[in-house]
């Protein structure tokens, strides 16, 4: 069995999300706590309690999803897990790579948090609200969507942001150039193409400001060579040295997160269960429609670690 751990993006929150953690592990009240310092505010009374509408801004939702994710990450370790004897790559969706660099020792909890915030931040300023827009194009061939996000680009910036898998891919740019892309998508044979409701239009080249603020961010912070391999987001192939990662990164802002390739990729060279550390299922469920020759396993609860310590350890 050659396992890979998985982190999940934005949309993967919810109100209450790492409070089981909290209450039945010290590991993971420490990962809560160090973030909260990190970021001088109580981002895990936000998450255990809500609003919901302050847990999903951009800026809140990115490190608290990576903090329940390393928490988890931590539990494990405190169980006996050693990733990288156990563990053969690591990758996460969008702002869940930051998770996986983390949990593979390329920056500190502390660190990770941070540039996390400003990641959130950053993306949020790069576009005035209403100017952008995404949308989910269900049931089209990606060489489709390349078509119809080429043929809207007469009237602004269209663009793959998203290769989920499982005939769903999320196109970002422009709001008119977006709403033309789906409207030709749907002409085209898509099954659905459906606005989202996001705050700005991410992994789209009008993210350009986003991915200034963070090489400039990327530049100043510790990082060392992940412990094993991460599979970047842009390249859908693995990468091991520190600066490469860095510079993956500030490419991943503006351009295509390519996890339908990802998890091709495990598939291809010998992954047989993908563990999905964190809040929600999502990544488990585009696994199993990408190849169902993956066994796909969502960690996010003190039952799911019980069991996943099992079987690791086995």
């Amino acid at each position: 069995m050659t396992i890979a751990f998985t982190f999940p993006g934005q949309g993967s929150q919810a109100v209450g999300m790492g409070k089981d953690l909290a209450e039945n592990f010290t590991e993971a009240r420490a990962v809560f706590q160090e973030v909260d310092e990190a970021l001088g505010e109580k981002l895990s009374d936000v998450m255990f309690n809500g609003p919901e509408d302050t847990l999903t801004l951009t800026a809140n939702a990115q490190p608290a999803l990576m903090a329940v994710s390393i928490a988890v990450v931590r539990v494990l370790e405190a169980k006996g897990l050693d990733l990288k004897s156990k563990v053969a790559y690591v990758a996460g969706h969008s702002l869940g790579e930051y998770s996986a660099l983390c949990a593979a020792g390329t920056f500190s909890l502390a660190d990770t948090a941070r540039l996390l915030r400003i990641r959130g931040n950053a993306m949020q300023a790069a576009v005035p609200v209403g100017v952008g827009a995404m949308a989910a194009i269900i049931g089209l061939e990606h060489a489709d969507v390349i078509a119809v996000c080429e043929a809207a680009a007469a009237v602004g910036a269209c663009q793959i942001a998203n290769d989920n898998g499982g005939g769903q891919i999320v196109i970002s740019g422009e709001k008119a150039a977006v709403e033309k892309a789906a409207g030709l998508a749907t002409d085209k044979g898509a099954k659905r193409a459906i606005l989202l409701p996001v705050s700005a239009p991410f992994h789209s080249t009008l993210m350009a400001p986003a991915a200034d603020a963070m090489r400039e961010a990327l530049a100043k912070v510790a990082k060392s060579d992940p412990v094993v391999p991460v599979i970047a987001n842009v390249r859908a192939a693995p990468v091991t040295g520190a600066d490469e990662i860095a510079s993956l990164l500030v490419e991943q802002v503006t351009g295509q997160v390519r996890w339908r390739e990802t998890v091709e990729w495990f598939a291809g060279n010998g992954v047989t269960t993908l563990y999905e550390l964190g809040s929600g299922k999502v990544l488990t469920g585009l696994a199993r429609r990408i190849d169902k020759t993956i066994n796909g396993i969502s960690v996010n609860g003190p039952a799911d670690i019980d069991a996943a310590v099992a079987a690791l350890m086995a």
